[in-house]
């Protein structure tokens, strides 16, 4: 009876950490439509948090990579007085990179709903 107590706790514990991690994202990004998301990036840092060979293998046309696994080294490349519209395979990445990014003072954060998988504008493709 003691192991179903166990896995009980277990299981409340991973249900809020997911739910306050989300919380904290939906407080640090906006998320915006493709619509929206094409309306603005052109006056943007547009960011591409994916890894290099999925940015090679196609991003958004005017895309900047920075990979997640470089920003916490590679932040201070961003400049603080222009938006930052951020984009990954599916949100998830690029929620997580505003999170930190809102954590080191940056406002106006921007993501793509459903990420670059889902977009149908321009694409320019690095390596054939």
């Amino acid at each position: 009876m003691s192991w179903l107590y166990s896995i009980i706790i277990i299981l409340v514990v991973l249900v809020a950490f997911i739910l306050i991690n989300g919380f904290r994202s939906k407080r640090a990004v906006t998320t915006l439509s493709e619509e929206d998301f094409k309306a603005g990036y052109r006056k943007a840092q547009l960011i591409d948090v994916r890894e290099k060979k999925e940015f090679e293998d196609g991003h958004i046309l005017g895309a900047r990579n920075l990979p997640s696994t470089q920003l916490r080294t590679r932040y201070k490349e961003l400049r603080q007085d222009i938006p930052i519209y951020l984009y990954c395979d599916n949100a998830g990445r690029s929620a997580r990179a505003a999170l930190f990014l809102k954590g080191k003072g940056y406002k106006n954060l921007y993501q793509l709903e459903g990420g670059f998988k889902k977009w149908s504008g321009k694409v320019k493709y690095s390596r054939k």
